[in-house]
């Protein structure tokens, strides 16, 4: 199947496992069967501020939603019957190093048949050499089987600074993004391409200046892969930051749409988990950031 999505794609990640556990419940493995219900039913939460989005306009068609199978697989089954995408998570969560969450991984693809396969993956092409060979090894699977299987692929490329790249950047992170991590993630798209890996979407970490984007969206399609697209993702960034990436990629053609997680729905959930939000009113709250960030990709909101 020849690489790419063309098609709008508005996604709510809440994949999120052992950050989210932890830093949002406290809690530590082997979770206890009341605490594996709570977790389910927070995501439940978040599952339903994305239906009330759709409810209130944002179309089914292309909306999508990331979810784990573990805490999430009657939301992903619902969601496909819906007819939203659907993004399953295949990485092990907690771990720097990209490894597959089950060793048996093609088979719970095949059980939810999910719309992509996504990829979280730290990637540094000045990183070691041998932790980002087995990356690609491993990821070359998972993009053949995306090939020749019904899922796409979606890759969500993170780019962690060297010690030695921070130390340039003055150890400012701010600084490093903005200066070093758009040309580091050029170096690794063409670097994982060349190896053989081919997503469908790239989840690129935002990015403050339209020509960083051009540039992005012309490596992810060089070489005739013209329908590759990007999207955005939030990074938990603040929504001021969200806004400006969404905005700035919203008017560049081969952006497609984001994935903003965190942002959307983490102080929605821990004010409902604190008493200081209903239910009613966390869903609502998840379902108004997501209204907002279409709204701002589609040029409609700042």
């Amino acid at each position: 199947m020849r690489p790419g999505y063309e098609r709008p794609l508005y996604v709510l990640p809440f994949d999120h496992r052992h950050s989210y556990v932890h830093e949002m419940f406290g809690f530590e493995p082997p979770l206890s069967a009341g605490q594996h219900a709570a977790v389910r039913e927070s995501k439940h939460l978040i599952y339903d501020g994305f239906l009330q989005a759709i409810a209130s306009g944002v179309p089914i068609g292309k909306a999508g939603i990331l979810v784990d199978e573990e805490f999430g697989a009657a939301i992903l089954h619902d969601a496909k019957r819906r007819g939203a995408a659907t993004a399953v998570s295949t990485e092990r969560s907690g771990t720097d190093e990209f490894e597959f969450e089950y060793d048996d991984w093609v088979a719970h693809l095949d059980a939810f048949e999910p719309s992509f396969a996504k990829a979280l993956v730290r990637y540094n092409p000045d990183g070691d050499d041998a932790v980002n060979r087995r990356q690609r090894d491993r990821l070359k699977q998972l993009s053949d089987h995306c090939r020749s299987g019904p899922q796409r692929f979606m890759f969500e490329l993170l780019v962690p600074p060297t010690d030695a790249q921070l130390i340039s950047a003055a150890g400012d992170k701010g600084v490093f993004d903005r200066t070093a991590r758009p040309g580091l993630m050029d170096r690794v798209i063409r670097e994982l391409q060349d190896a053989g890996v081919e997503p469908d979407v790239w989840k690129i970490e935002g990015l403050s200046d339209a020509a960083d984007c051009e540039r992005i969206v012309a490596t992810a399609r060089r070489d005739g892969r013209d329908a590759v697209a990007c999207i955005v993702l939030g990074r938990g960034a603040d929504e001021t930051e969200v806004r400006r990436w969404l905005s700035v990629a919203g008017a560049v053609p081969g952006f497609i749409g984001f994935a903003v997680g965190r942002t959307t729905f983490w102080d929605a959930v821990a004010g409902h988990r604190g008493g200081k939000l209903s239910r009613e009113a966390a869903v609502t709250t998840i379902a108004t950031k997501l209204c907002e960030w279409v709204d701002v990709f589609e040029g409609r909101g700042n």
